[in-house]
């Protein structure tokens, strides 16, 4: 909370306020469908098992120059909505 007692608006916040298609793409033409970055052949799971590597984000951006710090947050945010699903019990 901020002083004036409102809440403190952060840069992940506003990552995943922002609309996640500017720097997710699907295109089936590319990549078979799978989600890339931004339109390049950089696909979500790349990075993310780049993370789960051991890879700090300084690390994936010089191994991959194209990519921008709030790409890989992009990543992260999209995997975990698309894994936040409610799941239905019979």
């Amino acid at each position: 909370m901020s002083e004036a007692g409102t809440p403190r608006i952060t840069r992940v916040t506003l990552l995943a306020m922002t609309n996640l298609a500017e720097r997710i793409t699907v295109d089936p033409r590319q990549c078979g469908g799978r989600p890339c970055v931004r339109g390049m052949r950089i696909r979500v799971v790349d990075v993310l098992q780049l993370l789960a590597a051991g890879l700090t984000v300084a690390q994936i951006l010089a191994e991959l120059p194209d990519l921008e710090e709030d790409d890989i947050r992009a990543c992260i945010e999209f995997a975990s909505r698309r894994l936040d699903h409610p799941v239905v019990v019979a």
